[in-house]
């Protein structure tokens, strides 16, 4: 099962954990099936059927440029980074 690295201003969402373990094929999947065991970060992640604006996703330490649709695997390590604004 793909795990997923929970970014830390999610953590008091998801009962303090700093990983989980979720199901899925796709990033998609494993957002829903997030949303559905910790209902309070729905729309942390997304934004309808895209990740949310300032949202990037990391899947065995590649940024991945498919975003939802990227694909995972059964021993995927998932990451969700926002942008640092600044300049």
């Amino acid at each position: 099962m793909p795990r997923v690295f929970i970014p830390a201003s999610l953590r008091p969402l998801t009962e303090g954990h700093r990983t989980l373990d979720i199901p899925g094929e796709t990033v998609r999947d494993v957002v829903l099936a997030l949303e559905e065991r910790y209902p309070a970060i729905v729309g942390r992640l997304r934004d309808g059927d895209k990740l949310r604006s300032g949202l990037t996703v990391s899947i065995d330490s590649e940024l991945s440029s498919r975003g939802m649709m990227a694909t995972v695997e059964a021993e995927s390590e998932i990451h969700f980074i926002t942008a640092i604004g600044g300049g």
